[in-house]
């Protein structure tokens, strides 16, 4: 790993829009960490994304919508966030908006939340909680299932 600490790489593949705790978890385990040290580090990557995000996001698609590919771009990535997750959240609002989070799949994470609450202009102190605890139950989620597979490899074994 060239020197970098698998701390490190735990917490910035946690960060990372897609992958997030949901791949990190397990990265951090597969890197030898205690699966509770992979947890907390990968919880905290992740968390970490969802304060940025939400003050970042406006600001950078005022900037990407006065470039032409950017702005294609962006409207891609809304589309397909609106198209996940839109009617979840106008129906059940920062509910709606946490269980879009907590389901760990592809593109339902802290980052595909951000961008949702931001094309639905949530309020950012309900879609910050909503996203952060939906984080948690996600990490909570991928730790079981991550255990889970530990423990079924090793009786393997």
């Amino acid at each position: 790993m060239d020197g970098i600490p698998p701390q490190l790489y735990v917490l910035l593949v946690a960060a990372l829009p897609v992958v997030e705790l949901r791949g990190a978890i397990p990265l951090g385990v597969a890197l030898g960490l205690p699966l509770w040290e992979a947890f907390s580090l990968a919880l905290l990557g992740n968390l970490l994304v969802a304060p940025l995000a939400l003050w970042l996001l406006p600001w950078a698609v005022g900037v990407a919508t006065r470039v032409p590919a950017l702005a294609r771009l962006w409207e891609a990535l809304e589309a397909r966030v609106r198209l996940k997750g839109e009617e979840q959240v106008q129906r059940l609002g920062a509910l709606g908006l946490f269980l879009f989070v907590a389901v760990p799949l592809p593109g339902t994470g802290a980052w595909s939340g951000a961008v949702l609450a931001v094309v639905l202009g949530l309020k950012r102190r309900y879609a910050l909680l909503a996203i952060s605890l939906g984080v948690l139950a996600a990490g909570l989620l991928v730790l079981l299932l991550t255990g889970g597979a530990v423990a079924g490899l090793n009786y393997l074994r």
